[in-house]
């Protein structure tokens, strides 16, 4: 049994690439939902449609997340609208995208939630509907929120806003003051995830951003410390190679909030919950600066441009 901290398009790729070598009934998903938005009254969970999207092999291959073949016919009809809402109101926005298709799971999960249904009953029953076998669980069923402090519309200005926002709304192109977890120190752990840390045999977190996807679950509390008491058997994976992200801000949000952009960098945030990182060919020539942070190095192929290199990957893991 493998139990796996997830978050993002990285991680929904290495999930996919360890069906390849276990069963997928036996691999766990530990997913961050401090991403998770509400948009037109919809609870949208990025993060976890992502993950269950790419197992179901329907995510749309090239941008990585919403469905192949989608269609935006409700998104085209809203930008009627943003004009005519007036100042403060949300109204008509349609600056994140939700295809046709996709806003059908927010619209159950959204119901459900009225129904007062938990986050983690969702979760399941979204994955069932889409035949995914991997256990997914959110990492709180509570509302847990990134928020970033970033430069106002003068540059001498601070204003903190949503991880969305600042994702999707400004293409994380300003810089970032501070990050903080709303809600996190009032959240517990979803139902089963201490459970599936403490019973797995390996626990593995992913090639997610280590500021935004893995550091919110880390602070849900008493799972960070579950993590950490598991550490012999904790392999991480970096999300930088060569110094820069495979995708999104990784590498400028650590440089902006004072650490080192590089492997030595992940491995000096992961130390405390990992005991093993495994690094990409690129960045060979640091395995003795990672060691030297008390966390040992793997070297191997770590991007991931298909299933095949997904797999391979995969089997490196369960190795390391």
């Amino acid at each position: 049994m493998l139990t796996a901290l997830a978050g993002g398009v990285g991680a929904a790729r290495m999930l996919r690439g360890l069906t390849h070598v276990l069963a997928p009934g036996e691999i766990t998903a530990v997913v961050n939902t401090a991403d998770d938005v509400v948009l037109h009254g919809l609870h949208v969970s990025p993060d976890i449609d992502t993950v269950t999207y790419t197992l179901a092999e329907a995510i749309d291959p090239e941008r990585g997340w919403g469905l192949a073949g989608e269609t935006w016919a409700v998104m085209d009809a809203l930008d009627r609208y943003p004009d005519l809402a007036p100042p403060g109101s949300s109204a008509g926005q349609s600056w994140f995208r939700l295809g046709d298709r996709d806003l059908a799971t927010h619209l159950y999960r959204t119901q459900r939630l009225a129904e007062h249904a938990t986050l983690s009953e969702i979760t399941a029953e979204v994955a069932r509907a889409w035949d995914v076998a991997v256990r997914l669980l959110p990492m709180s069923d509570q509302r847990v929120e990134t928020r970033l402090t970033v430069s106002g519309h003068d540059p001498e200005t601070l204003m903190e806003i949503g991880f969305q926002d600042y994702f999707v709304g400004r293409r994380h192109d300003v810089p970032v003051e501070a990050v903080r977890f709303a809600g996190a120190e009032e959240s517990a752990p979803a139902p089963a995830v201490l459970q599936s840390l403490a019973s797995a045999e390996k626990v593995l977190v992913c090639p997610s951003n280590p500021i935004v996807s893995i550091g919110p679950i880390l602070a849900v509390p008493g799972l960070g410390q579950a993590v950490a008491d598991r550490r012999p058997d904790v392999v991480a994976v970096s999300p930088i190679i060569a110094g820069a992200a495979v995708r999104g801000p990784a590498d400028r949000l650590m440089t902006e909030l004072g650490h080192e952009a590089s492997v030595v960098g992940v491995a000096r945030l992961y130390a405390p919950y990992a005991s093993t990182l495994v690094v990409d060919h690129a960045d060979a020539h640091h395995v003795a600066a990672v060691e030297a942070e008390g966390v040992r190095c793997v070297v191997a192929a770590t991007l991931m441009t298909g299933p095949a290199e997904a797999a391979a990957l995969a089997h490196t893991l369960l190795e390391a």
